[in-house]
């Protein structure tokens, strides 16, 4: 009992900073006013990589407290840590991420062509729940890009067979795999914002199809499955299917991520576009990243709460329920959902 006021007393001033905290980050969103037309918004994940979760077997839940949000636990574990945990009934940022082609046997379940992809997709990545955590880290052994006559997709880091790899982002499992004379032993993620990871060669896979993960959580371990020449770990981006080069979102050297806002252009689909590839493009992408950041702040959201309407919601903040409809595109006799996030500026 004296453990749990302790830890009572911890988690209520870390919930009153973490409080702050989110309603800097909803009010450090983008304005879509100022993208593109053909722009989409996709969630962001923080900078610094969180802690790693331990196996199941090595830690215990104490106790379980709810928070401010109804979308969110507070758990509280023998080994005195504590921990934000979604819960996945309430709290999902886009309920069609996972359920639009949402396939746990095909690799690529997406029917898109490249040109149908937006020229510049803003890519979301700071969340207050530090739902980050690199894949792993180490040397890069192989970059992204042309190599030896073919085209190689992900970057390779260097490891040692069973070495922990860990969820790169909160997310989902969508394919856990053996792709003989390539992947190996491959374990798909499908994240909160939209991406998707991959994970080959281990030798180990530590999570199933349909499972929920987190950040940090250890999905298996690294190996020298498939297509290998030696224990590395095959990492990819994916947006809709599509590969990008992982290392302009993460520094395997250091395991953090290289900056708050990403600007992911379609050029950068190419094989041949890689980071650092363009030193001046590099500059001019971090510049619109803080510009985007800057022209967030004139956004403000709203989370539904137990009795909330539109109209309430439009009266408390000086607006109408059309102008709710165009900004959150829903309709007047839309449902809301306690937890649910409703921008009103």
């Amino acid at each position: 009992m004296n453990l749990r006021k302790v830890l009572l007393t911890f988690v209520m001033f870390a919930s009153a900073s973490i409080a702050f905290a989110q309603k800097t980050t909803a009010q450090n969103t983008i304005n879509r006013d100022s993208l593109p037309d053909d722009a989409i918004i996709v969630k962001r994940v923080p900078l610094e990589s969180g802690p790693a979760l331990e196996s199941k077997e090595d830690i215990l839940v104490v106790d379980t407290i709810p928070s401010s949000s109804e979308g969110l636990n507070i758990v509280l574990y023998n080994d005195n840590t504590w921990r934000y945990v979604r819960n996945r009934n309430i709290d999902v940022l886009d309920e069609t991420v996972f359920t639009q082609d949402w396939d746990t046997t095909k690799i690529q379940p997406y029917n898109v062509e490249l040109k149908d992809i937006p020229i510049s997709m803003v890519i979301d990545l700071v969340d207050s729940l530090k739902s980050y955590h690199y894949p792993f880290k180490g040397r890069v052994t192989s970059k992204y890009g042309p190599r030896r006559r073919r085209i190689h997709q992900g970057t390779d880091i260097d490891l040692e067979t069973g070495d922990p790899v860990y969820a790169t982002f909160d997310g989902r499992v969508r394919v856990t795999t053996y792709v003989r004379g390539g992947y190996g032993n491959l374990v798909i993620l499908r994240h909160d914002n939209g991406l998707e990871t991959y994970y080959g060669h281990l030798s180990e896979i530590s999570v199933k199809p349909n499972e929920w993960v987190t950040a940090g959580q250890v999905i298996g371990k690294g190996g020298n499955t498939g297509r290998s020449t030696g224990s590395h770990l095959h990492f990819e981006m994916r947006y809709k299917g599509q590969t990008f080069d992982p290392e302009r979102l993460i520094d395997f050297s250091t395991g953090t991520l290289r900056r708050e806002t990403f600007l992911l252009k379609r050029t950068y689909f190419s094989p041949y576009s890689r980071f650092t590839q363009d030193f001046e493009e590099e500059i001019q992408s971090d510049e619109e990243d803080k510009r985007i950041a800057a022209e967030a702040a004139a956004i403000k959201y709203h989370i539904v709460k137990r009795g909330d309407t539109l109209g309430r919601i439009a009266i408390n903040n000086h607006t109408t329920v059309t102008k709710l409809c165009q900004l959150n595109g829903i309709k007047k006799t839309s449902v809301l959902r306690i937890g649910q996030r409703i921008r009103v500026r």
